[in-house]
């Protein structure tokens, strides 16, 4: 029993040491890349990926403990009993998973398996070795046990992890990227044409010059944007669109750009400031007779990369109901490249509706 109590105290302070560390830089491979390679081992430094295979081994010690105790009044004793042994294997194969990772991916499928098998039996060997000699008093099941349990368990990660790479083969994760970018431009067109046609009569020369801008624009989002682009790139292109939507409200729309600090170089999925600002300027100025400020922050803090977009918001009626759709759009191209590593979150107050994006900081692509 000591050694049930010892090896939870050390886990989880290990485990809050360690949280922040792995969720920064050593997380920060989109996970659209995992499946680059038909047959390929995840990547590791993915934090989606290693919650995944925490789940699962969670899941197999609440199976073992429910096969070992026949009263569920005893089920949660079971269950500390299974995983004092599994928690320090646990850590310290996420560790060495996460350190081996690029030169893992940089075999054959076939050799990295056998690979991370052999790494996993000598963790579980030397944590027995090393449980026998801290808590000889206590009771152990033979090491051929712990190894068989071990083998079958880490085959069943890497089956799990060969399904789910398949199911997104990087045919399907393109098609739907491609599917979900391709609902932007038709609002885009839509609220550009509108712009350009209020100067026709009243200012040809410049209605010539948006429809250039215009023409620059419709290029970059007919292209091919399913690999990630820089920052700046993003800014620009939404400075260009802003300045499209100025023509067509004049003083009524504001903007505040706040992007002094922020990362130039660094790496974000296309077309997710601009359709948020266009959603800021069709939801928050155009249903008002008044100006409305649209400001944009972006910056870098640690690891991470930070777009903040507000804009005003007026209680009731139609305008807010298209914000939904064009949030679960972002969401699913930022799940769809970073898996679990970057997140929206959108808040209201009583005068402002506020999106946050949080994105791991990256420069160099797979």
């Amino acid at each position: 029993m000591r050694a049930v109590v010892f090896w939870h105290a050390m886990c989880v302070t290990f485990a809050a040491t360690c949280a922040r560390f792995l969720a920064g830089p050593l997380v920060s491979m989109p996970s659209i890349n995992q499946s680059l390679h038909r047959d390929a081992l995840p990547d590791f430094r993915n934090l989606g990926v290693m919650l995944r295979i925490v789940f699962i081994v969670l899941l197999l010690a609440g199976f073992a403990a429910l096969t070992r105790t026949a009263a569920l009044t005893h089920l949660f004793d079971s269950f500390l009993e299974v995983l004092a042994p599994v928690q320090p294997v646990l850590v310290v194969s996420l560790l060495a998973l996460w350190s081996g990772s690029k030169r893992l991916r940089g075999v054959p499928y076939a050799h990295g398996m056998a690979l991370v098998v052999c790494m996993e039996l000598a963790i579980v060997v030397l944590a027995y070795w090393a449980g026998q000699r801290l808590f000889p008093d206590d009771r152990y099941d033979s090491l051929e046990r712990y190894a068989l349990i071990t083998l079958l368990s880490t085959a069943l990660i890497l089956y799990y992890f060969h399904l789910r790479s398949r199911a997104l083969s990087p045919a399907l994760t393109e098609a739907r990227l491609q599917a979900l970018q391709a609902r932007i431009r038709p609002h885009f067109l839509f609220n550009s044409i509108n712009a350009v046609h209020s100067l026709i009569r009243q200012d040809p020369k410049r209605a010539e010059t948006a429809l250039e801008d215009m023409a620059d624009l419709f290029r970059v989002l007919m292209a091919d944007n399913r690999n990630l682009s820089t920052l700046e790139r993003e800014v620009e292109l939404t400075r260009q669109y802003l300045s499209l939507e100025q023509l067509r409200l004049g003083e009524r729309l504001r903007v505040e750009w706040h992007v002094d600090k922020m990362p130039a170089e660094a790496l974000i999925p296309p077309l997710v400031l601009q359709p948020l600002v266009e959603n800021a300027v069709y939801h928050g100025v155009e249903p008002s007779v008044e100006p409305g400020v649209v400001s944009v922050h972006a910056y870098r803090s640690r690891d991470e990369v930070h777009i903040v977009l507000r804009n005003p918001y007026r209680r009731g009626g139609s305008h807010h109901s298209g914000n939904k759709m064009a949030l679960a759009n972002i969401r699913e191209r930022l799940s769809l490249h970073f898996d679990a590593e970057a997140g929206l979150r959108s808040t209201i107050t009583d005068d402002a509706y506020q999106v946050h994006i949080v994105m791991p900081y990256r420069t160099e692509p797979n």
